[in-house]
């Protein structure tokens, strides 16, 4: 593990969000990624029709785009890839597998773009280079000497291109497995098992036309600044026109208090910023389940009320009687419940809780969108269930202006669980698979991520296979996931920069270098585009504009084309002939998966085309055919409270989270300025009065372990305690630095998602001698 070697201040940042601090960081990172000049150009085509989609967040593009459609940290995400910094074989010949080990995360990023196909020596602790074809035989002779297909995963990062991810799943189900872990088994599969059962579909119901109408916006769980800039100019111009926002956060977040947009230039020559939203409330970690449910009593409560009075019913009992089912279980389980409870678990006043009811009743086309802050709790999925009830109490689906925005990560994560990165598949896509393809697709379920890890450490997964991401440090328990990823015959992986993925691998490993988003794909001679599904459905065309970083690069698709190709033969697939013209492959996804039909015409349109999502026409496709309401009880025994109940108040709930100079795992500087650090980041973030209560004093370092009941000891140490607005009991922490804290069995119910914002956990003084360090 890296050790602490970080050194920087605490200063509290006054500005507002982007403005000119965003301008100033961007002209850093080109500079420091040492971008050539020629490459600058390419930025004007992010985002835009004829251009390349951001490589960053899914965040959806404006159809009729501004000259600038891209964000501070879209730039650092370009401007990795633009990188003249090269790791080269050279490189490679100079280290050791162990001496690279030691240096951090940020250091092993700032070596710049991987050039050549490399493969482990044992003998010598390095890695050394390998022709590309002979990469494809050791893949396909490790997966073709296992006992059986289930011995292998097949993990997706959510950058992959909509044809990559397609002819992957392809190629993993002809070969015989549903093992697909994959990063929104990380993030938001609360959202996926969660909405199909409330509203037919696990995606958003809204489009970025919505939020032109909208009057209420109510944001749960997000940190638009850092995670998605682009949302905070949507979020300006609903300010600007008098629309209500609330900030449903355990932290206050600079993007949701002030914004300053670098697309108005009056904004930014007389330094001024746009107010965004008007209430905030900070539940605590994993309240918003009581907060929501509290919120839905008091609309109950009111429509009583109105009832009595014989006024205007609140609930839309026209659009509850003809599109949903399970109201009246549901009002009667609110009605029953206990204000305590909901105050006690939500962490939130009643009077703040019935403010919140009367800005929602107020409203008259409300969008409710989410993050990872619901997602990633033990009861992720009734939560969800608990916001698709208050959105269906009063018609909120299905209305313009009006829905349920999840927003999620990646650049390409919804796009790649459409096209069937999925462990769980529908027994009727596998149907249209095998018919198209003329095989028996795998019926049995698959592995996620944790059930991966599981395997591996069991020695039932064998063959480990990454297309894109850094599995090592995105997953929970870093220890244990190295020792799985170590147990392994092969791990491999497609990526564009080193990551400590690469060097916690197994006997054998491969290092596959493939060509980025934002850069010239030439396949038959022809420039090819890949295609991505943004968060709100919304389908499109990317095409790269800038020259490889180096001549032996592969795409993505190519290299899966090939593995496929050494691997199972070309009987049944020409695979290679799809390497070179990737028309064919969404011919394949049209033939296989509803709503792409025409698809290689469709998406010649500028901004592409929107896939149908059935919930959004309030056609519900669930078993009942209604939206249904859910019942859910508060839950009491949870982990924290079993912890409590061993240590008492001293345990405190930690939630990890990203600073702004970061985007997963990939750090692009030292830096999280809207919070106030500067130049490191071990800092754990702490309510003043629990450092009193603690014992401790802001400045102080402190090493973390967690309360668990399985025997392993789980910390992570030298921490430095910052005083910030938190609540009570909770305090916050970068990943992937505090991910050794979080175990493998805690998960959300039903979704198998880490527990990533809820862990019990304590807090020890550093001994002097590391302190001082």
């Amino acid at each position: 593990m890296e050790k602490p070697k970080e050194k920087g201040r605490i200063e509290p940042y006054h500005h507002p969000a982007a403005g000119w601090g965003a301008l100033k960081y961007v002209a850093i990172n080109l500079i420091k990624e040492k971008v050539s000049g020629g490459n600058y150009r390419a930025l004007f085509k992010q985002n835009q029709p004829d251009g390349f989609d951001c490589p960053g967040c899914a965040w959806p593009d404006r159809q009729h785009a501004s000259t600038f459609e891209f964000c501070e940290n879209g730039v650092k995400a370009v401007a990795a890839e633009a990188t003249t910094k090269r790791v080269t074989p050279a490189f490679f010949a100079e280290h050791t597998v162990e001496e690279l080990m030691q240096q951090t995360d940020y250091e092993l990023e700032q070596h710049g773009r991987l050039t050549d196909p490399m493969v482990y020596d044992s003998l010598t602790d390095k890695y050394k280079p390998i022709a590309w074809d002979d990469a494809y035989r050791l893949i396909a002779t490790h997966l073709n000497q296992l006992d059986n297909p289930d011995q292998a995963a097949f993990y997706t990062s959510g950058r992959a291109s909509n044809e990559a991810a397609f002819l992957y799943q392809l190629f993993v189900r002809m070969y015989g497995t549903n093992n697909f872990p994959d990063c929104s088994n990380m993030c938001h599969e609360a959202t996926s098992r969660g909405l199909p059962t409330t509203v037919g579909i696990g995606k958003g119901t809204v489009t970025l036309d919505d939020f032109e109408h909208a009057d209420t916006l109510l944001i749960f769980g997000q940190n638009p600044a850092t995670n998605h800039p682009r949302m905070l100019g949507e979020l300006r111009e609903c300010a600007k026109r008098g629309a209500t926002i609330v900030s449903i956060n355990p932290l206050r977040e600079r993007g949701l208090e002030r914004f300053s947009s670098p697309q108005h230039p009056l904004e930014m020559l007389t330094m001024s910023s746009t107010k965004i939203a008007s209430t905030f409330i900070q539940p605590r970690l994993g309240g918003d389940f009581a907060l929501i449910k509290g919120v839905a009593k008091r609309v109950v409560e009111l429509d009583d009320e109105s009832i009595e009075r014989g006024e205007e019913r609140i609930l839309d009992v026209e659009f509850i009687k003809e599109h949903t089912l399970g109201l009246e279980a549901f009002a009667a389980d609110l009605r029953a419940e206990s204000w305590l409870a909901l105050e006690e678990e939500s962490g939130v006043s009643r009077e703040e809780i019935e403010n919140l009811a009367r800005i929602y009743v107020n409203g008259k086309r409300v969008i409710v969108t989410w993050g990872m802050g619901i997602t990633q709790h033990k009861h992720s999925v009734p939560t969800v269930h608990m916001l698709s009830n208050l959105m269906l109490m009063r018609g909120n689906i299905g209305r313009e202006g009006a829905g349920l925005c999840p927003v999620r990560g990646h650049s390409n994560v919804q796009g790649n669980r459409t096209v069937g990165i999925e462990e769980k598949p529908s027994q009727a896509f596998l149907d249209r698979l095998g018919n198209v393809f003329g095989f028996e697709p795998p019926r049995e379920h698959g592995l996620d991520v944790v059930e991966t890890i599981e395997h591996m450490l069991e020695g039932h997964v064998k063959v480990f296979l990454g297309l894109g991401g850094n599995f090592a440090m995105a997953t929970p328990d870093t220890p244990r996931t190295f020792d799985a990823l170590r147990s392994c015959n092969l791990t491999m992986h497609i990526t564009t920069k080193l990551n400590r993925s690469h060097l916690v691998h197994g006997r054998d490993a491969l290092i596959l270098p493939t060509l980025g988003r934002t850069e010239i794909d030439i396949q038959g001679g022809v420039s090819q585009g890949i295609t991505v599904e943004d968060s709100m459905s919304m389908v499109h065309i990317s095409y790269g504009m800038s020259i490889p970083a180096s001549k032996n690069l592969m795409s993505e698709t190519a290299i899966v084309a090939n593995i496929a190709h050494a691997t199972l033969g070309d009987d049944k697939v020409d695979w290679l002939e799809r390497a070179r013209n990737y028309a064919l492959i969404r011919d394949d996804i049209e033939q296989v998966l509803d709503g792409f039909e025409n698809y290689n015409e469709r998406i010649k349109h500028p901004g592409g085309f929107h896939l149908r999502v059935a919930s959004r026409e309030r056609d519900w496709q669930t078993a009942t055919g209604k939206a249904n309401f859910m019942v859910h009880k508060i839950e009491t025994d949870t982990p924290i409270r079993r912890a409590k109940a061993l240590h008492g108040e001293r345990v405190m709930t930690l939630m990890t989270t990203r600073s702004h100079d970061q985007y997963n795992t990939t750090i692009y500087a030292l830096d999280d300025r809207y919070r106030g650090v500067f130049g490191q980041r071990r800092v754990v973030f702490v309510n003043p009065a629990d450092l009193d209560m603690l014992g401790f004093k802001a400045g102080e370092r402190v090493d973390m372990t967690t309360v668990w009941d399985d025997g392993i000891d789980r910390r992570a140490d030298s921490f430095l305690l910052v005083e910030y607005d938190i609540p009570r009991g909770c305090i916050g922490a970068y990943y992937p630095e505090t991910n050794p804290l979080v175990p493998l069995s805690s998960v959300g119910d039903v979704c198998n998602t880490p527990t990533s914002k809820s862990i019990p956990v304590l807090l020890h003084r550093c001994a002097p001698s590391v302190a001082a360090a």
